[in-house]
């Protein structure tokens, strides 16, 4: 790991209980100096840049606020800076291009070191960027490997075959903890759970197959994620 400080944090006033995961879409020397950044209007940073080949930067302490998440919701919850960790990987647009298997694994060893430090981070609350600000983000995007993530025990990944939910599908998805339908639309928010869950096929419709997808989620989270 490099030690590579960055001015842009704050004090930490609440407990470390989510992971965000964001792509850059800027080359690593590019991502490093806009978060490193203090003199542009809206300063940026994170906790931790991953490079394609692995390296991880720590830009700042987990101890202190990173400005990462900016305008954001989950579970019930606004502004989670003050109250995640977040992880920037170095990927020019994740919906056309693939994570190198190298970087993910670095990323599944530094996650899994995270979650080691800070317990109240459940499967739940291990997110993309796209999940808390579905309206205005898409990263970590299409190609993003999250079942083999979830395949080392970090965040969630849906099994075939339950029953689909029936009834008022944004309730639902409120329940696993995505956010109301106010600033953003329900086939927004239908949309960010399929780019996660369902990357095949992302239309905002909230058919049978997304339904019991989100089905099966809710199941796990009734055991994984309090």
């Amino acid at each position: 790991m490099i030690e590579l400080p960055s001015l842009n944090h704050a004090a930490r006033q609440s407990a470390v209980d989510v992971l965000v995961l964001h792509y850059t879409e800027l080359p690593l020397d590019e991502s490093l100096k806009v978060l490193r950044d203090d003199k542009r209007p809206n300063r940026v940073s994170a906790h931790y840049v991953l490079a394609e080949d692995g390296t991880v930067y720590r830009l700042v302490p987990e101890d202190r606020v990173a400005w990462h998440a900016g305008r954001s919701h989950w579970r019930g919850r606004e502004a989670l800076n003050g109250s995640s960790i977040g992880i920037e990987i170095v990927n020019l647009h994740g919906d056309r291009h693939d994570y190198p298997d190298v970087q993910i694994g670095a990323l599944v060893e530094l996650c899994c070191d995270i979650i080691g430090r800070h317990q109240a981070i459940v499967p739940c609350n291990v997110v993309g960027h796209s999940d808390i600000a579905p309206k205005r983000k898409i990263d970590p995007g299409l190609r993003f490997p999250w079942a083999r993530l979830a395949a080392g025990g970090i965040g969630l990944w849906p099994r075939a075959g339950a029953k689909p939910v029936e009834g008022d599908v944004q309730a639902a998805l409120q329940r696993f903890g995505y956010p109301p339908a106010v600033d953003v639309t329900t086939t927004e928010i239908v949309a960010a759970f399929q780019r996660r869950f369902r990357p095949t096929g992302v239309d905002g419709i909230a058919d049978p197959e997304t339904r019991a997808l989100l089905a099966d989620l809710l199941s796990q989270g009734e055991t994984r994620c309090e």
